[in-house]
């Protein structure tokens, strides 16, 4: 579901953005083009309600509402309502995404931490991720519309290979009238106190590193549910749609071409297609539409999160971190740059243009111009002490002290 063109954009060159224009999948042509269309129509219908069916009299009478609505839907503030509108909705929508609960770093930590190659430790690491996976799918149910559509009750679970029989049993049993995300954390926090008490889990330092990566996890569970409970308030969307709308439906009047020889102020030219009218509507209604999409994105549109890839992303990487790859490490020898104090990986032909020496500072590189730092040697004088003194790039003395007031603007050319 999500739209990704990060390649196409990686370098920025003549029509790197306007490749993008053509894409249809995710674009505002998609988004928009039905809302565009009904707006078009109904211009068009009373443009030609305007020019071909009223009276004489009625026509006068429509010019008036058209200038009348035209001077007063500038009053509505819509590009301030629906900018501080959108803002919102993309801080909302990052912050939903940085709380998507990823196991990586917790199947590290069991990998490490929870010892032993028997069937026995093996079934407890795989039990622990699979324990903090549950708890992430549970949590991806209650707000994604694709994963309770692929696990749409708790038996798709078990079938699923999820959860067992008996912690389905379990779970169901709990006199708890709440959403259930947390239990299987809880499970975990069991299962990991009964390794550490057999020893598979070496020391208490370890054991707290684990919890707390839990705890981290369960947090970002415990965000989505609470993005998903409390959305923005509902009166704050109720009244950016009704200025966009409502300001739209004004210009549908407002906006007309009227009779030219009547003199109305900027009816100077008549035309039958608004251009910049539509352009307007097709600018802010995107707007408007951006904020519907990101809003919850958690559903299926184009730009929605892939919940159900992340299940199947989560499970297999963490199973495989505790499990076949518990204990595995290559062949340890000499790496190739063994007796090499500056190592230096080769470059292909196509990216040998990117091979920069390293920057040592900007002041570093500044170009030294001839005699910067010569020196002159001075008698002895009422400004200054007989010695030698360091010449700048302009042949200027640069060391008698101005602090001390024995300025002696003395040039080489002075000296001779």
């Amino acid at each position: 579901m999500t739209v990704t063109y990060s390649r196409r954009v990686a370098d920025a060159r003549l029509g790197t953005f306007y490749c993008l224009l053509l894409r249809w999948k995710g674009s505002i042509y998609k988004l928009l083009y039905r809302e565009l269309l009904i707006f078009t129509v109904m211009y068009g219908t009373i443009s030609i309600t305007y020019r071909c069916i009223l009276t004489e009299e009625q026509r006068r009478m429509f010019e008036k509402l058209s200038v009348y609505c035209d001077q007063y839907a500038q009053l509505i503030p819509l590009s301030f309502v629906l900018g501080f509108y959108v803002t919102l909705v993309v801080s909302r929508w990052w912050g939903q995404y940085e709380s998507i609960p990823w196991p990586d770093r917790l199947s590290a930590l069991v990998s490490g931490h929870v010892r032993g190659a028997d069937e026995g430790a093996r079934l407890i690491r795989r039990s622990l991720m699979r324990y903090a996976n549950l708890s992430g799918i549970l949590i991806y149910r209650s707000v994604s519309t694709a994963a309770y559509k692929r696990f749409p009750t708790m038996s798709h679970l078990v079938q699923a290979g999820l959860m067992t029989a008996e912690e389905l049993r379990q779970l169901e049993e709990l006199p708890s009238p709440h959403n259930k995300f947390w239990v299987p954390c809880m499970w975990f926090v069991s299962l990991a106190m009964r390794a550490r008490s057999e020893g598979r889990i070496n020391n208490d330092v370890a054991m707290t590193a684990i919890l707390n990566e839990l705890n981290t996890l369960r947090s970002q569970c415990m965000r989505l549910y609470g993005y998903d409970w409390i959305s923005l308030p509902l009166v704050y969307t109720q009244v950016v749609t009704v200025a966009v709308y409502s300001y739209f439906l004004t210009c549908l009047i407002g906006r007309q071409f009227l009779d030219p020889t009547q003199g109305y102020p900027g009816h100077n030219l008549d035309f039958y297609l608004p251009v910049f009218t539509l352009l307007q509507f097709f600018f802010y209604v995107v707007w408007l539409k951006v904020a519907e999409q990101l809003i919850n994105p958690f559903g299926e549109d184009d730009d929605d999160f892939e919940t159900n890839w992340l299940v199947d992303r989560n499970l297999q990487v963490s199973l495989l971190s505790v499990d076949e790859m518990y204990d595995l490490v290559p062949l340890v020898e000499r790496d190739k740059y063994w007796d090499e104090s500056e190592p230096q990986p080769p470059y292909t032909a196509a990216s040998a243009e990117h091979r920069k020496p390293s920057f040592m500072g900007s002041a570093l590189d500044i170009r030294k111009k001839k005699r910067l730092y010569s020196t002159i040697r001075l008698p002895a004088s009422p400004w200054c002490h007989s010695g030698e003194y360091p010449l700048d790039g302009n042949n200027v003395c640069c060391s008698v002290s101005a602090a001390s007031r024995r300025i002696c603007f003395l040039r080489c050319c002075d000296l001779i």
